[in-house]
Parts: structure tokens; sequence; C-alpha cells
């Protein structure tokens, strides 16, 4: 991409009402622009980064057996009804048609999902299923802050899974946790599993995967071994500095930390509402264990910038970078050209900044946009067929020969 074709421009300037930093940087560098408090529209470059986390969850979610498919975001009332939640959950947001119909907008999926997979449920071999989708979810929050860690429209993974009986769904689970956390450390982040009530979704046990950031909500005591956590408001069996109850080599220390995933055992609940039963091996009729599954993308999108960035911008891990390198041009557009399309045609994602810019300017925006690499080509490095190559969260730059910049970078 060249910079010179995008409307984006990053401002050195800060939004006034940034409160966090995932929200001043992002709005800088050209990834989001806030509509109103918690809604956002996601540029091109942010829109980038968000399919990036996505498809990694995506992966994740089919190596354990995982079926994606899409649901709607709006609602009849009825479904809620018929489980509760429409009078029970506060943060719905409940909407009424022309014709007097009233719909919510969907916070969660388990009312669309549940009545929809009794159709194809209806035998214990048509057990164990999960199947989830990727989707944009409304929850009417008092207060939506912290940029987009919090927000009334966001971007979430909800797998749901059936089983014949809870020890096949404990295994599944444990599964679904080594996921989890593979997902986070793919996308750079160490994330620690804290048990948890289920909260409005269940009285089961669930897990609760959090980021260690000043910028999130929770007080945790974290193990500094493994990933075992525990929510400060839950602990009043644990101390600070005391041994890890789950390895027994660490020790616990406190933090902030950001939720950026959860689990939960959602039991017979929704199954029992919606009537989902299958016929089991002696063709009795029961109910099976569902659980649910989920992940916040733009949420997590946000915890990333939260943990990787510096006084000069944001540092944006590999995997998810909307680029690999910033091409930076001093004053030698063709042949700057030439080195664009090697590398364009070597498979490396590039935005070039081929600006009528100062390199002061290019080199500042390279650093608040935060790609892997910045590649710099000018008079000066080309008088010796060569660039110069920076990572972002390194102050060392190197030479490279042009022939060797592709195989440098991929």
């Amino acid at each position: 991409m060249r910079m010179s074709q995008t409307v984006i421009r990053p401002d050195k300037n800060p939004p006034k009402d940034a409160a966090t930093i995932n929200h001043r940087l992002l709005v800088q560098a050209g990834f989001v622009r806030q509509l109103t408090a918690g809604i956002y529209t996601y540029l091109p470059w942010g829109l980038r980064v968000l399919r990036k986390i996505e498809q990694v969850v995506r992966e994740e979610m089919n190596a354990i057996g995982g079926e994606e498919l899409l649901m709607p975001m709006l609602h009849p009332a009825g479904i809620w009804k018929q489980s509760g939640g429409w009078d029970s959950i506060d943060v719905l947001y409940k909407l009424k048609s022309r014709t007097g119909k009233e719909y919510a907008l969907g916070q969660s999926q388990e009312e669309v999902v549940t009545p929809l997979m009794s159709e194809f449920i209806n035998s214990y071999k048509d057990l164990p299923r999960a199947v989830y989708h990727i989707q944009w979810k409304f929850r009417d929050e008092l207060r939506a802050k912290s940029g987009i860690l919090r927000g009334r429209e966001f971007y979430m993974k909800d797998m749901y899974s059936w089983h014949e009986s809870q020890e096949d769904f404990e295994k599944f689970y444990e599964e679904a946790k080594k996921a989890y956390l593979k997902i986070f450390s793919r996308l750079g982040l160490v994330a620690k599993a804290t048990e948890a009530s289920g909260g409005s979704f269940s009285d089961k046990i669930s897990y609760e995967f959090e980021v260690l950031t000043e910028a999130g909500e929770a007080n945790i005591l974290y193990c500094d071994e493994c990933e075992f956590c525990v929510n400060v408001d839950d602990i009043g069996k644990y101390d600070e500095g005391g041994e890890c109850p789950s390895c027994g080599k660490g020790l616990l220390k406190p933090s902030k930390a950001a939720e950026v995933g959860n689990i939960f055992d959602l039991g017979e609940k929704y199954v029992k509402a919606f009537g989902l039963q299958f016929s089991d091996q002696e063709g009795k009729k029961r109910y099976p264990v569902m659980g649910c599954y989920g992940i916040g993308i733009s949420r997590t999108m946000g915890v990333i910038v939260e943990r990787f960035n510096d006084e000069r911008g944001i540092v944006w891990p590999e995997s998810v970078a909307p680029f690999m390198v910033s091409l930076v041009s001093l004053g030698v557009g063709e042949k700057a050209e030439e080195i664009y399309q090697q590398l364009v045609k070597g498979g490396v994602e590039v935005l070039w900044d081929d600006r009528e810019e100062s390199a002061g300017v290019k080199f500042a925006d390279a650093d608040l946009i935060g790609n892997p690499y910045r590649v710099v080509v000018s008079e000066r490095t080309l008088a010796d067929g060569e660039v110069e190559i920076k990572r972002r969260d390194s102050d060392t730059t190197e030479r490279v020969k042009l022939g060797e910049l592709v195989d440098r970078l991929i």
C-alpha cells in the first residue's frame, strides 16, 4: 500500500478525550475513529489488524473441531423471553419495529444457537458438536470507556459445544483452554487463566483469560511460573507472595489485568429452555451438556496496543501487524518503486511512505504506526547497493544488500 494513495494520515496530536493508551495511539496512528463513546470505525489499517487476530482465532478453533457459521445480530424478543434473558440481562439493547414487534441486538448467541442446533442434534451419534461464529455484539454499557477495551459495540468470537456427558465436556473444556492459551501466545500475549463464577451465564465455575496490563479493570494475583491467576475479590485463601496452588513453583504477584476471553460450563440451562434433547444409546431422551467459549477480538486488539508501545507509538507483534514493513523512501522514487515491487512480489506486506514529506516526519510516522520493520531507501544507501533496515523494537540499524532484502524479512 502507498501512503500517497490512502486517505489515512497519522496525527501527532492525540485526541482530547483519550484516557487510555490504546485509544490515543490507535486514533493518532490512523487505525480507528470514535463515532461516539464505545462505538468505533475501524479504518483500513485497523481492519487489517482485526482480521489477523480473527484469523489466528479461527485457525485454533478449527484445530479443535469447531465449525464456523454466521448468526444474526438482530434477534426476536421471543427467544430471549424463552431463556429468561429478556428481563434479567440489563445490558441487552431492546428495540421495537414499526409493526410493534420487539427485538434485541445480540449480546451473546445462546438464544440463537441452541434452537438452531436442535435441528441437527438428535442422537448420541451427533455428539460431540462445536460451532462458532465471529460477529459484532452489543451491550448497553453504562460506562463505555478504555478505548476499544470496553465498548457498546465490539467484535467477538463465540463458540458453543454440546456433549453426551459431563466427562466428555470436561475433556473438550481442557482442549479449549489449551487452544486459548495458544491463541494468546501467537498474538504475543501472556494470558493467565483464572477461575471465576459464571455470572449471568451459569452458576458453574468458568475460566477468564487475563492479560497483565495497567489498562485492565481486574485486580489479580498471578503466578510468575504458570498460567494460574485469581481475582483479588474472590481469593480470601490466597495471599500476595504466597506459593502458587497450581504449580507449586511460582509466587503470587499482584497486577491489573484485562479480560480477553472466557469459557463457561452452561450445563443444561439453555438446552432445557429450548428443548434440545438427544436419544442416548439406550434410546432414552436426555439433555446434552453445553459450553460456551468467547474471545473479544476487538478488545484483544486494544490490549495488544496497551501491552506493546513506547514513547514513539505502537510496536505491533509480527503476527498481527498491519504490514510487515514500513518502506521509507528519501528522494529516490524510481528506485524505491523497484524495491516496493520486489517486496510485494516476494510476499512481504509493505506500507510505502512515498509522500512528499521530510525524513523526520516519515520516521516519526513509521514509529507511530508500529510495523515490525522499517526499511529506508536513500541515495546514500543505494550507492552501496543496500538499504537500511531497523526493527521497530530495536534502536540498532543495519545495512542489507538489495538482493537479500526479501529473504531477510520473510
